[in-house]
Order: structure tokens, then sequence, then C-alpha cells
């Protein structure tokens, strides 16, 4: 029978590949108390240094899976399709996706997260909306499926909960930034949550958690492997995040702007993609339909309503504003904006209150930035570039010394930038 320390042995010396029957040990003795908090912790760190191959990588996230429940979504009387970001600046594309792709008559079960860092979280912005709530059983979000088409909640306690113990060690032990251990925590959830197809949309650039195009790829193909392998039809996308996607950064901002954008109104950067991933989900799932038609005639819009209003949102009320406003990043010259660096602008964000440092901590649902230009645009010297929205006035202050260099002002317009970049999977 094995033992920790000599798995740790094992991984740590890169001696061999770790085995189906010990993988399925060691979850099974963490579980049971018998394999320590710091053993796991070692055994992490191993992996972080010398990476998991394709069977091991297969048999670790199936432990993960195993470690839970899995959801049936066959009931459903329409072919049920994901999609899951890895995170960005302004990133609201979830919350204009998941109802319209459901408008075109797909089952979109998004379980998601919350933000951590410079990156936003779906639900913290959902949770914006007076009443909303990200929690729901089993029951209650199958109902919501069967009847609206989309929810978008919280994954539940029952789903791979042993990755919510391993998140925990790796984010106090230096172990986050491992691409197998990323596609296992992301993969082993979206499986359990029985989605029949998945779309992933892994950024890179400045403001993404994998800043080089080459390891987003990475993971992508890793992701996409790890889908197929446990029965889930997936595709990646690999989109640019050098700029924030859209106007606002924030979490009632992006919301406003997600309505605008079911409106069809919104900023043409968050529809190129929004519309980029809807293709491919809609492909998946076999359906045959249009996402701009969906906006243009008010469906993708009204399904939106009913998605909130189903977790206890109330799509009419206003949403909650900053009490203090004020402009900054002013132009330094006349010119065309080239760079609006993205991980700044998340940085700036969360200083203001719109995101956080530990899981455990409150956010602002009014703070946040608008960019009043981005990159292609022409500005005038003096003129802001974003506008700062925040409840304490205290919090300008460091907001915008994270804006220091974060603009870069030339003389002719930028090369236009491609936006989708690489995709992984047919």
């Amino acid at each position: 029978m094995p033992d920790a320390v000599s798995l740790i042995h094992v991984k740590r010396d890169n001696a061999r590949p770790l085995t189906g029957p010990e993988i399925g040990w060691l979850f099974a003795a963490y579980a049971a108390g018998e394999v320590a908090d710091e053993q796991m912790a070692a055994l992490l760190m191993a992996v972080y240094l010398n990476g998991l191959d394709s069977a091991e990588l297969r048999a670790w996230t199936g432990e993960m899976i195993a470690s839970g429940e899995r959801l049936d979504l066959r009931g459903l009387d329409r072919p049920s399709v994901d999609k899951h970001s890895t995170g960005g600046v302004g990133d609201k594309v979830s919350l204009v996706l998941a109802p319209l792709v459901a408008s075109c008559g797909a089952a979109v079960p998004m379980l998601s997260g919350r933000g951590l860092g410079h990156t936003g979280g779906t639900l913290d912005k959902l949770e914006s909306i007076p009443g909303w709530r990200a929690s729901l059983g089993n029951d209650e979000l199958l109902r919501a499926l069967a009847g609206v088409g989309a929810v978008i909640a919280a994954a539940g306690s029952g789903l791979a909960p042993a990755d919510r113990r391993l998140y925990a060690l790796r984010d106090v032990t230096g172990t986050v930034e491992s691409i197998p251990l990323i596609a296992s925590s992301i993969m082993s959830k979206k499986i359990a949550e029985g989605t029949g197809a998945l779309v992933l949309d892994v950024k890179t650039g400045s403001g993404a958690f994998m800043a080089q195009r080459e390891a987003a790829l990475a993971l992508a193909r890793t992701m996409v492997a790890l889908g197929e392998e446990h029965g889930v039809r997936t595709r990646a996308l690999v989109t640019a995040m050098d700029a924030p996607l859209g106007r606002a950064v924030g979490n009632a901002l992006e919301v406003a702007e997600a309505v605008a954008a079911l409106s069809g109104d919104g900023p043409d950067d968050l529809m190129e993609v929004t519309f980029a991933l809807a293709g491919h989900m809609l492909e998946l799932a076999g359906i045959d339909a249009d996402p701009r038609q969906a906006i243009a005639s008010g469906r993708a819009l009204a399904t939106f309503r009913r998605m909130i209003a189903v977790q206890g949102g109330d799509p009419d009320a206003p949403l909650p504003a900053a009490a203090h406003r004020q402009r900054a990043l002013r132009a330094p010259a006349s010119g065309w904006v080239t760079r609006l660096d993205a991980r700044a602008v998340g940085v700036a964000a969360w200083r203001l209150g719109a995101g956080r440092a530990r899981k455990e901590d409150p956010v602002s649902y009014t703070a946040g930035i608008r960019c009043q230009a981005k990159p292609g645009e022409y500005v005038r010297r003096g003129e802001p570039v974003l506008e700062l929205y925040a409840d304490d006035p205290a919090r300008f202050g460091p907001a915008e010394e994270a804006l220091d260099g974060a603009l870069t002002i030339a003389s002719e317009p930028p090369p236009a930038a491609p936006l989708i970049l690489d995709q992984v999977g047919g």
C-alpha cells in the first residue's frame, strides 16, 4: 500500500509517473485525514516543479471529480453547453453570453466564482443586483435551467470538494501557477456540473493570469484534452487581455454595460469576443441559430431578466451607484492611445474597492473604473482617459498610483490587433 512520504519522494525526484491507484489512494487518504495538509502541500510543490503527465493528470482530475457529486442534466429538453473564462479585467462576457446562448435554445449551467486580486468575479458582479443570490440547491438549479435555460450560480459544496481543499493549500504555498493544477481545478468542476459541451476562454496578456501566449495555449490544450477524455465536447479560444474588455471595470458598472450589450449597444471588443464564443457554444450544442438576431429581437435581454428574477433579483431595480467620482489618467499629449495596461486598470479598480485580496474579503459593488478612451482612439492633451468611482474618496490616491505608466500616447494610431488569437479543439 502507498504512503504519503513515498509518493512525495517519487514526485519530488521525478523518478517516475504516479500510477492511477496511487493517486486514488492519495485522494481517499487525504479525505479521510490520513494524509496531512503539510504532506499534501509538499506533494503539490513537487507537482508544481515537475508537472503531471497526461495519464497522471487524467487520474488526478478524475479523483477530484469523484470526491463529490456529479449533476445529471440529461433530463433537460435542450442540449447543455457551458463557458469558462480564466479571468481578466472588464470581462463581463458571461453576463451577456449565458442568456444569449440560452435564448438560442441551449441550457447553460454556468457555475462561476468570485474575483481575487486584479480580476473580477462574475458572482460579485451579479450580487450588485438587489435581491439576486448566487447559492442555489441542485433542484433549484435544474428548475431554473428547465424554465429559463440559463443559470449563473456558485458551485455547490458537493461539486469536486477536493478542489476546494487543494486550492486553499495552493493559495498559501505558492503553487497556484501550475498548468496541470490549474487545468484540473477548472475542469473537475466543469465536468462535475454535467454539461455536455464546454467552450473555454483562455485569456492572455498583461491583464490575464497567463500573461504569455504560449503558456495560455498550453493551458488551453491541457484543458481541452481533459474535457474530451472525460466525455465533454470541449473547445478553447485564446483571447487577448492587454487592455480592459469593454469600457466598464467594476461590479455594478459591468452589469450596466452587460445590459447595454444585451440591448444591442455593447462595445465592439466585448461583442466580438461574445459572438465568437456564442458561435462555438451553439455549434458544439448542435444548434443552428444567429446570436446577433437573438439580441436584435430582444430575446436575449428577456432571457437575462428572467434569469435574474428566478434567482431572486429585481431586474428593474436601479443598480447601486458610488458616492464619489474622480477623473484620472489625463492624456499627457494629444494623440492616439496605443496602450492602456489592463493589469494596472485592474489593480486600480481593486484598490478602489471593486476586488479583494483574500477570498473572505468584502467587495464594493459600486467601485470601479470607466474607460473614456481605449487603444485605437484619439485623445487631446489633458483629457481624462479614465473615470474612477469609489464610496471612500481616500481610495482615489492609491488607485491613481497603480495607474502610473499605464497609458501610452503616440502620433500614429496603433495597428489593428486581433482579439481572438488561437483556437484549440475542433
